[in-house]
C-alpha cells in the first residue's frame, strides 16, 4: 500500500483517458457482436434503406437503362424514317417505355389474338419476341397491296398472305434494331416463326429477365403500339461491352484527348504581339507627342509584359534581350476569363 502512495499522479489514467484509448476499438467491437459503448452509437453513420420490388425486379442500374434508352431512341426514328419510304407514307414512331420484367410477365401482357414473330440474332444466344398488332399489321398488309393505308379494324389472326407481306417490314425492323449495335458487332438477324397467341409460348424460362420495349406506332388514321421483348442473357455481352466501354472513357485523363496536330496547321501563319499596361496620358499630353521623345517605363512594367496571339491575350511573361534581338520570356498563361478584360482595357502600349 506503501508503494501505490508513494506512485505520482502523472502514473494513474481517468475515465477520459481511458475513453480515448478504446475509442479505435469500438467499431472493431460492434463488428464482432461486443459491447457498443453510447458515444459509439452516437457517432456510427446512419444506415441508409432501398426498397426493393420483387416482383419487379431489375438487373440493369439507371446509368445502363439510360444508356439503353438512348440507343432505342435513335432506333425508333431510324426505323420511322426507313418505314415511312418503304411504305411511301409516314409512319410515326416514338419509344413509349423500356423497362425490365419477367418472361411470364410479358408474355401474360400480351393480347389474345396478336401477331407474334420469333426471331434469333446470330452470334447472340435466345430467342427475342416481336409482337405487332393485329389491327397495325392488316393496315400495313393494305398499304403494301396498294391501299391507302386506312385502318383495318379487324381482331383476328393473319393469313399466310398478310403474314409474308408484313415479313418484309419485321425484316427491316430487325435489321435497324441489330444496326443500333453495329458499333459493338455485326449481327445477323433471322425470323423463325409465327404465333397468334402468346399463351405457350416457351422460348425461355418464366423467370427469365427480359428487357421489354414499348413502341407507339401511327400509321395513317391507325395508332396502335409493338412491343419488342429479348432476354437477358441474349444482351448481356452487349450491355458488359457498353460497361467497359464507359468505363475507359471515364478512366482517360482529359489531357489525353487533346486534339492531335494536323500536317497543315504548319502553315498557318498567327500575328503575335506584345504590350504593357504602362501609364496613363492626357489627350493633350498624346497630341505633343513627337519621334525621338523617349517614354520611360518601370521594369516592374516590363516583368508583366502581356503576349497576345491574333490579338488575344494568352500569356504573360519578361522582356529581355537575346544578343541583338528583344525577346519574351512567358512565365505564365492566362486564364480564359482574363481574356476579355485584357481586350477591353485601353491603357496598353504596345
Amino acid at each position: 500500500m506503501a508503494d501505490e502512495a508513494e506512485k505520482p499522479a502523472g502514473d494513474f489514467l481517468d475515465q477520459s483517458d481511458v475513453d480515448r484509448l478504446l475509442a479505435p476499438t469500438a467499431g472493431a467491437d460492434a463488428a464482432a457482436g461486443g459491447v457498443v459503448t453510447p458515444a459509439a452509437v452516437a457517432t456510427a453513420p446512419a444506415a441508409s434503406v432501398t426498397r426493393y420490388d420483387f416482383r419487379n425486379p431489375s438487373f440493369l442500374s439507371e446509368a445502363e437503362l439510360r444508356r439503353l434508352r438512348q440507343i432505342h431512341e435513335e432506333f425508333a426514328r431510324y426505323l420511322a424514317a426507313r418505314l415511312s419510304l418503304h411504305l411511301r407514307m409516314e409512319f410515326g414512331l416514338k419509344l413509349a417505355r423500356l423497362a425490365t420484367s419477367s418472361y411470364s410477365q410479358f408474355t401474360d401482357a400480351l393480347p389474345n389474338p396478336t401477331h407474334l414473330s420469333l426471331f434469333k440474332v446470330e452470334p447472340l444466344v435466345g430467342v427475342g419476341i416481336l409482337d405487332l398488332n393485329p389491327r397495325l399489321a392488316l393496315t400495313i398488309a393494305d398499304r403494301l397491296l396498294g391501299g391507302r393505308g386506312s385502318g383495318v379494324k379487324a381482331d383476328r389472326p393473319l393469313t399466310e398472305i398478310e403474314v409474308a407481306l408484313v415479313e418484309d417490314v419485321i425484316g427491316i425492323l430487325l435489321e435497324e434494331w441489330c444496326g443500333q449495335w453495329k458499333s459493338e458487332q455485326e449481327f445477323r438477324p433471322a425470323v423463325i416463326g409465327h404465333e397468334s397467341t402468346g399463351r405457350f409460348l416457351q422460348t425461355a424460362p418464366r423467370d427469365a429477365f427480359m428487357l421489354a420495349l414499348e413502341l407507339e406506332c401511327t400509321f395513317g388514321d391507325c395508332a396502335e403500339q409493338m412491343r419488342l421483348g429479348v432476354p437477358y442473357y441474349m444482351i448481356e455481352p452487349l450491355v458488359k461491352k457498353l460497361q467497359s466501354r464507359r468505363q475507359k472513357d471515364a478512366a482517360v485523363a482529359p489531357a489525353a484527348r487533346r486534339a492531335e496536330w494536323q500536317a497543315a496547321y504548319d502553315r498557318i501563319t498567327v500575328p503575335v504581339r506584345a504590350e504593357w499596361d504602362a501609364f496613363e496620358l492626357t489627350l493633350r499630353e498624346v497630341m505633343q507627342l513627337r519621334i525621338g521623345d523617349v517614354i520611360e517605363m518601370q521594369p516592374a512594367v516590363c516583368a508583366e509584359t502581356r503576349l497576345l496571339l491574333n490579338g488575344c491575350p494568352k500569356f504573360v511573361g519578361t522582356v529581355g534581350l537575346d544578343t541583338d534581338r528583344v525577346a519574351v520570356q512567358l512565365t505564365r498563361k492566362l486564364p480564359a476569363e482574363d481574356h476579355f478584360h485584357a481586350q477591353s482595357d485601353g491603357r496598353k502600349v504596345s
